[in-house]
């Protein structure tokens, strides 16, 4: 199976949050080459920058070079796939964040699911979109 990581799973890997077991598995099999996995770079900042608010610059930078060692491929904006369908998906679904657009546009084209535990903001397009979510937490209960 290939996967695009969301910021929000990479960010639960990191920091040892729940689904982190999942995202480990994922980069488990990434490095023996069972899978592929990647980030779109725009996601990829978003790890960056919470890290830099919350941490500082420093204690960001040693995190990208954890990520730098892992199997994850990053996905540059000029990819002309990715790009385009970025543009497609938000003209189409007008309240999906630019982020999670290209992680979401990303998966489209690498024919993978896109690894996230943001159910709060993309659960409800979830029937809108041809392409898988892998879900790294059940969704929150709701009373």
């Amino acid at each position: 199976m290939t996967g695009v990581l969301d910021a929000c799973a990479l960010i639960a890997w990191l920091k040892n949050e729940p689904g982190a077991d999942v995202v480990d598995d994922l980069l488990d099999r990434a490095e023996e080459g069972e899978t592929d996995l990647y980030i779109s770079i725009v996601n990829l900042v978003e790890v960056y920058y919470g890290f830099m608010k919350d941490l500082g610059e420093d204690h960001a930078r040693e995190i990208m070079q954890t990520v730098r060692e892992t199997a994850v491929m990053v996905i540059d904006t000029t990819d002309g796939a990715v790009f385009e369908e970025v543009a497609r998906l938000k003209s189409t679904l007008k309240q999906f964040s630019l982020a999670d657009a290209f992680g979401l546009a990303a998966a489209s084209v690498y024919g993978g699911a896109f690894v996230t535990c943001d159910h709060h903001e993309l659960a409800k397009f979830e029937g809108q979109v041809k392409t898988p979510f892998l879900w790294i937490r059940p969704a929150p209960q709701t009373t």
